[in-house]
């Protein structure tokens, strides 16, 4: 099973940014952390981060006919972008949220996911593990 595992904006800057917030591990240790855990679930995953809507929606499009599921944390744009949205939905690939912080428990805007509209599981508020609940998500539904 192939899974591919999006990061939005400042994302990048797990670690440095709001570490009360997103913790005090960098995104080096996210991304060997997503890799390692897929292995040992017997997934390939691809990791990909960008800071740019445009360049995350092109991911998902190139996603169509090549992966099984989608991890996706837009980020800040998980709360604005009608286009990551629309681009789930064109490429119909199963898709779980997955958020650092519990953004239910945030500001008022972090409660609103376009994301969530589409994504067939929403997991926040576990740090980078989960990421981990997600690729097991993914890993169960192989053997169904």
């Amino acid at each position: 099973m192939k899974i591919l595992v999006i990061n939005g904006v400042n994302l990048n800057m797990v670690g440095i940014r709001e570490p009360d917030v997103y913790g005090k591990k960098d995104f080096k240790a996210l991304v060997e952390y997503i890799k390692e855990t897929g292995k040992n679930l017997g997934l390939s995953v691809t990791h990909y981060q960008s800071n740019y809507e445009g360049d995350i929606c092109t991911q998902i499009q190139k996603a169509y006919d090549r992966y099984d599921g989608i991890i996706i944390n837009a980020g800040a744009y998980t709360h604005t972008s009608i286009a990551i949205l629309d681009a789930l939905k064109a490429v119909n690939i199963p898709t779980v949220e997955v958020h650092l912080s519990n953004v239910y428990e945030r500001e008022e805007f972090r409660r609103k996911s376009y994301i969530s509209l589409y994504a067939e599981k929403v997991i926040v508020g576990k740090g980078f593990d989960g990421y981990g609940e997600a690729l097991k998500y993914f890993a169960d539904k192989k053997y169904c």
